[in-house]
């Protein structure tokens, strides 16, 4: 069984599952995640928590033996899992494995597991013992919370605590939080208490609020390829004031670009475009960055872009005079527009 963020509280009011797996790379909503999943077990008797960190070394007939037996109290068991690495090992997944296979069908179990993951990759997500997790239990897939959808979601947050805003001053905190949805979450909770309950005003906000974005290249990258120039220039000199090297900024942007031309050519070959994300690994939400990149850019404007790219190569090089990388980064947004 496979749910959204959002779709967890309304499931766990019916009835739980013996797994729920998280599994994703937003930390805030994990840890959210995480503390409705425990709530719900203690309204419910779960009365008895374990918790188990994989760490080098970790023995897994600790939780095999924790699965199997029953509370000393007669009680429930809420059994955390957490593995910060993501790859439990040939015995982990033998563990995990047998777990599942034993998991109560129908009626509501006496123990409960709680897996938590980093986002996996894709070899992650087919293997067996991930898919053992996913058929005995509950899937919650964590994603960042996109650009386009931070200011609703920051809206969302603020009426939690009997604020609202307008369009304007969300735009103006998301643009100072994005990227962060820890130190957002901290924004947030900073204005309930400096600034009354009822519709927020800019200068409240502007008083209350430190700017916490944290840009990486990939934000860059995104923004390029929608378009969204405002965006691009605000996360380069982003990236530029942090000291992020624009090496690495140079290779994602090279690589989404080459991904796009190599598509297009495949499209115009008559193959089918999902195939071909599949064989470029693109998965989630690029997916559909990439398909819009496709109706966007002509093989012309990729090609084009390409070359400027081998142009800011040169320049962070110094092999290309007059030439600065930054500067250019900003060219090639305007190239694209």
């Amino acid at each position: 069984m496979q749910l959204r963020p959002e779709q967890l509280e309304a499931h766990l009011g019916k009835q739980l599952a013996p797994f729920y797996t998280l599994h994703g790379d937003e930390p805030l909503i994990a840890l959210e995640c995480a503390d409705t999943i425990r709530a719900a077990a203690r309204r419910r008797g779960f009365d008895e928590r374990k918790v188990f960190q994989v760490e080098r070394g970790f023995d897994w007939s600790e939780l095999k033996h924790a699965g199997a037996s029953q509370s000393l109290f007669g009680g429930r068991t809420l059994l955390e899992l957490r593995m910060p690495g993501g790859k439990p090992g040939t015995q982990g997944a033998e563990a995990i494995s047998e777990l599942c296979r034993h998991a109560p069908r129908g009626a509501e179990p006496d123990t409960v597991m709680l897996v938590t993951l980093p986002r996996l990759d894709r070899a992650g997500q087919n293997s067996a013992w991930f898919s053992a997790l996913s058929a005995a239990g509950a899937q919650v897939d964590i994603y960042p919370v996109e650009r386009a959808k931070l200011p609703a979601w920051i809206g969302e947050r603020l009426q939690r605590q009997k604020q609202r805003a307008g369009r304007e001053v969300l735009e103006f905190l998301a643009d100072r939080v994005e990227g962060n949805l820890l130190a957002a979450h901290q924004e947030i909770q900073k204005l309930a208490l400096l600034a009354p309950e009822g519709e927020l005003d800019m200068a409240h906000v502007i008083d209350a609020v430190s700017s916490v974005a944290r840009y990486d290249v990939y934000d860059a990258s995104a923004a390029l390829l929608k378009g969204d120039l405002a965006r691009y220039a605000r996360v380069i000199d982003g990236l530029r004031g942090e000291g992020e090297p624009p090496t690495y900024l140079l290779w994602v942007i090279t690589e989404d670009l080459r991904a796009i031309g190599s598509i297009r050519a495949g499209v115009e070959r008559g193959q089918p475009v999902d195939a071909l994300l599949r064989e470029h690994r693109i998965w989630g939400p690029r997916q559909a960055l990439i398909k819009a990149s496709l109706r966007r850019f002509g093989a012309g404007k990729i090609e084009r872009a390409l070359l400027h790219a081998g142009l800011i190569d040169r320049a962070i090089k110094g092999l290309a005079r007059n030439h600065e990388a930054w500067d250019e980064f900003i060219a090639l947004g305007l190239a694209l527009r």
